[in-house]
């Protein structure tokens, strides 16, 4: 089986929250794709309960968007402490790390129910399962901790 570099990571080291570039990729035609770790909690020590994860990547799939340029995807992770962004080009955690801030202060402070995209029967495939009350208290505990743009050690932007 093929080796996935996030489950090399170890990891007891890092220091949520935080940005960390996982990957750049380059394609035959000069492409280049870049993969992060937008880890939002410390693993194994919290995790985000599924509704208000779930309302917060709803939110990110547009406020990243608005915020950067090559968004392709924000997908939370199975163990609910973040997310992988995954974008066109090459960009610097410094970047990422601005916009999630600029976003979750969004989220925590002007944010309202009918601002949520995907939350009806046909554009969700779990549309009961969302809080924005959630979403919102778990955005400004992140923000209270600071978003470090190095994974490794505590440099809060």
């Amino acid at each position: 089986m093929a080796k996935v570099e996030s489950f090399q990571l170890d990891h007891t080291k890092v220091k949520a929250p935080y940005v960390r570039l996982i990957t750049e990729e380059h394609g035959e035609k000069g492409d280049s794709i870049t993969n992060f770790d937008l880890r939002l909690v410390q693993p194994n020590a919290n995790a985000i309960p599924t509704a208000g994860l779930h309302t917060i990547e709803h939110l990110l799939a547009g406020l990243l968007r608005d915020r950067m340029s090559g968004v392709i995807d924000c997908s939370p992770f199975g163990c609910r402490t973040g997310f992988h962004l995954i974008m066109w080009g090459e960009h610097t955690t410094t970047e990422v790390a601005k916009a999630l801030k600029g976003s979750l202060e969004e989220i925590a402070n002007v944010t309202k129910w009918e601002d949520v995209p995907g939350t009806d029967i046909t554009s969700c495939g779990n549309y009961r399962d969302h809080s924005l009350f959630s979403a919102k208290e778990w955005s400004k505990k992140i923000l209270d901790e600071g978003i470090s743009d190095k994974p490794f050690e505590r440099n809060v932007i």
